[in-house]
């Protein structure tokens, strides 16, 4: 197991104390929000992380500290604030369970075929967003 980096730095706490612990409870919330995007693919988990980290840049050096440090999704927390960037395996996998999910609603769920084309249409410009986004460690060539 690696030692903890110390990330304080980057944290800059709101002036009030009621605001900070709003911004705590958010970030939980968010946190709690991400976990639940681990477990259902219908959710996606990562943005709820990172906005976790942005409550918690705002409200707490122990909670950011440690969801920076987080095995599981520090790194990808710590990729996004650092380099703006996705890494490869992830942004592979949300495109994947996104499709997914988004052709057993528009085939199975959604009425209409308007909607279903809106709904095939907003999935498109997502996973092309989302492949657009830049990955450091993508394969070259």
């Amino acid at each position: 197991m690696t030692e903890p980096v110390d990330y304080s730095h980057h944290v800059r706490e709101h002036d009030s104390r009621v605001i900070r612990v709003v911004l705590a409870a958010l970030g939980l919330v968010f946190v709690g929000v991400g976990i639940a995007g681990v477990l259902l693919p219908v959710l996606p988990a990562t943005p709820f992380f990172l906005l976790a980290a942005a409550c918690f840049a705002r409200a707490s050096v122990r909670f950011y500290n440690w969801l920076l440090n987080h095995r599981v999704v520090g790194p990808t927390v710590r990729e996004w604030q650092m380099h703006r960037s996705i890494p490869y395996r992830t942004k592979l996998w949300a495109i994947a369970l996104m499709s997914g999910t988004l052709s057993i609603s528009t085939l199975f769920f959604v009425e209409g075929l308007v909607l279903q084309l809106l709904l095939a249409a907003l999935g498109v410009l997502l996973a092309i967003w989302l492949w657009r986004v830049p990955s450091r460690d993508a394969p070259r060539g």
